[in-house]
């Protein structure tokens, strides 16, 4: 692939965030004011539906545009890059008017309730040249990941062997009272979509192409229509075996990825966000004792978080490359997804490219399934 052109500026990108919520006031707007006040980026609007609280974020971080009208702010500020921070049903709309108005988009998980969605915003990309829509993964970019991903890919461990993937949370029924979570058509899907997306993209991240899914999902608690614990085996095409288990009923919290191979077993275990120290390294028998000293060494300590995406997404932006979770880079999590739904609904294995146009979990990820698509009204009428 040809190299994109670089932002040809040296002036902070012109940032806008859509979606003033918990995210954009935890997450996002934190790490956009450390990139502002080291002069990489520049917040010149934010946009929310709620005219009162957009008012009050605007105020509160010195961002001179303040509007509930994504187009007008689009056009008033020409920004270079659109940070989504709003919920999935909407992503795809806004990211398409982003793009069509040539701005960069970083859009916060899920990125869409479909792959036809996603497939959508990627037709509205500008080409080789961009610009780009990238999702919020953030944990690929902590010193961790990366230190262990450039070990995995140079061979240093020996073949990938065996995997687990695991994102056992707990969410309580005032969670639920959103009305947006818990439904197909909003949320997109349940644990496996909307909480356990983020370590199953560092599991497909280091551990390289999927080949196979066998899915299997249950609605065991919350009164909501996705469900709310799935679990799913995965063969790569590496040969290497795992495990996935995504749960929002587990009052111990953790999320953990291990990864056994010839040489060591690797593993992170932290809940939202890992350090250096949330990483071990444990060699097998024989292993000099120098070579092990080398792969613990994993330099200086960058957190999983979002500035750390936000630094590189930058970084790429300003060098005219692609940033690593746009593209076929994110494409590659919400496909796996798809086909842990559809495994799990058909009982029946998925392999990777299988789910495509005219194939029902293309367009939704409940496919239609008895038991999991919604109740139609007409369907609620004729029971009463």
């Amino acid at each position: 692939m040809p190299p994109l052109s670089a932002h040809r500026s040296d002036s902070p990108l012109r940032t806008a965030v859509v979606g003033t919520g918990g995210i954009a006031r935890s997450a996002h707007l934190p790490a956009l004011r450390t990139l502002a006040a080291e002069g990489e980026v520049e917040l010149v609007a934010a946009v929310d539906v709620d005219a009162e609280a957009v008012a009050h974020v605007a105020a509160d971080n010195g961002i001179p545009h303040a509007s509930t009208d994504l187009a007008a702010a689009l056009a008033e500020t020409s920004p270079a890059l659109v940070v989504l921070c709003t919920p999935p049903a909407v992503h795809r709309e806004q990211a398409v008017a982003a793009l069509a108005a040539g701005a960069h988009v970083w859009c916060e998980k899920p990125p869409c309730p479909s792959l036809s969605d996603f497939d959508a915003i990627e037709a509205a990309e500008g080409g080789d040249e961009g610009p780009h829509a990238s999702i919020v993964f953030q944990h690929r970019f902590g010193s961790g990941a990366r230190h262990v991903r450039a070990l995995l890919a140079e061979g240093a461990f020996g073949r990938p062997l065996v995997a687990h993937c695991q994102t056992t949370w707990y969410r309580d029924t005032a969670y639920y009272s959103v009305p947006w979570r818990g439904r197909w058509a909003t949320e997109g899907g349940g644990p496996a979509m909307g909480h356990g997306i983020h370590q199953t993209d560092l599991l497909l991240d280091l551990m390289g192409p999927w080949s196979e899914v066998r899915g299997m999902a249950a609605r065991l608690v919350h009164d909501v229509e996705t469900e709310d614990v799935s679990t799913a085996q995965v063969r790569f095409a590496n040969g290497a075996v795992a495990t996935v288990v995504n749960s929002v009923l587990s009052p111990d919290e953790v999320s953990r990825i291990r990864i056994d191979c010839e040489r060591a077993t690797i593993e992170v275990t932290h809940l939202y966000g890992y350090r250096n120290a949330d990483w071990r390294i444990t060699p097998a028998p024989g292993v000099p004792e120098d070579t092990v000293g080398a792969w613990r060494d994993f330099g200086d300590d960058e957190p999983s978080s979002h500035i750390a995406q936000l630094r590189a997404l930058v970084a790429d932006i300003r060098a005219g490359r692609r940033h690593p979770t746009s593209g076929e880079g994110g494409r590659r999590t919400l496909e796996f997804i798809t086909a842990l739904y559809k495994s799990a609904f058909t009982d029946a294995p998925v392999r990777a490219g299988e789910v495509g146009p005219g194939d029902p979990y293309y367009t939704v990820l409940h496919g239609g399934a008895p038991g999991w698509a919604p109740v139609t009204t007409r369907e609620e009428e004729a029971r009463t």
